[in-house]
């Protein structure tokens, strides 16, 4: 089975996450060293190695999943409904993932379950329960609690190219992404038109995220160490609100001019 047949199998995730702030050029430097150790996720078909990711999240009216993020709270969920882009358009009966990504404290959790786009959006706009397999039920009563009890509505889409790799031997369920052209837009929020978006991080910059399930292992850790590269804590969803001025600026917007 290839990677990215396991991955897309799992329902479940419950993982580590590393985040870290680097140029363009930098990062493709340390995947030229990184290239020793890993191999590359095989959604990557293209001759670089990168796919792209789109994500249409939801929230309240008031943004409670930005404000529980910024309060720091050591418990919060949020939804998302995701597409990993192919070179064939998003139709009704295309494939994506409805999540829940949770955070215990230090810990990221995901439970996701694959629907049809229209399935997708006929469940989280309008509660209706698609067919699925037994094994999803529970996260499937779960993500409908969810919605439900938030009354949770479309609230923006995020969209980036991905290069990722997987560990090898004993670091199998080590993975490393580089994302890059990272955009939102906060209006027509259809996964399946390709509108020009805005930038929310600039394009010379890349979020590098290393995740593991119990620890790093430590040629990565030295590696970094060489690169002296720092710790952030960022969300993709939190800046577009900020880089839209939605809501004010905080300690997790990304400036322009940040230098890395």
């Amino acid at each position: 089975m290839a990677w990215n047949e396991k991955l897309s199998a799992i329902r479940k995730f419950n993982r580590f996450e590393l985040k870290y702030l680097i140029s363009y050029d930098t990062s493709q430097r340390l995947q030229h060293d990184l290239k020793k150790y890993v191999i590359p996720d095989s959604y990557s078909k293209s001759e670089n190695g990168l796919y792209t990711l789109s994500s249409l999240y939801y929230d309240t009216e008031d943004y409670r999943f930005y404000r529980e993020k910024v309060d720091w709270l050591k418990y919060r969920r949020k939804l998302r409904v995701r597409q990993y882009e192919t070179d064939k358009p998003l139709t009704d009966d295309s494939i994506v993932y409805v999540e829940i990504k949770q955070r215990v404290d230090r810990v990221t959790q995901k439970r996701r379950v694959p629907m049809t786009y229209k399935e997708a959006m006929d469940f989280c706009n309008n509660g209706i329960i698609p067919p699925h397999e037994k094994r999803d039920e529970p996260v499937i009563f779960e993500l409908y609690q969810f919605i439900k009890q938030n009354n949770l509505k479309p609230s923006c889409i995020t969209s980036y190219m991905r290069n990722a790799y997987f560990g090898t031997d004993c670091d199998t369920w080590l993975r490393v992404t580089f994302d890059t052209n990272i955009r939102y837009r906060k209006k027509n929020l259809n996964l399946a038109d390709k509108e020009i978006w805005e930038f929310m991080v600039s394009p010379d910059k890349v979020i590098m995220e290393v995740k593991a399930n119990e620890r790093v292992p430590y040629w990565l850790t030295e590696m970094i160490a060489s690169y002296n590269f720092r710790l952030i804590r960022v969300s993709k969803y939190c800046q577009w609100l900020e880089t839209s001025d939605a809501v004010p600026r905080t300690i997790f917007y990304i400036a322009d001019d940040v230098v890395v």
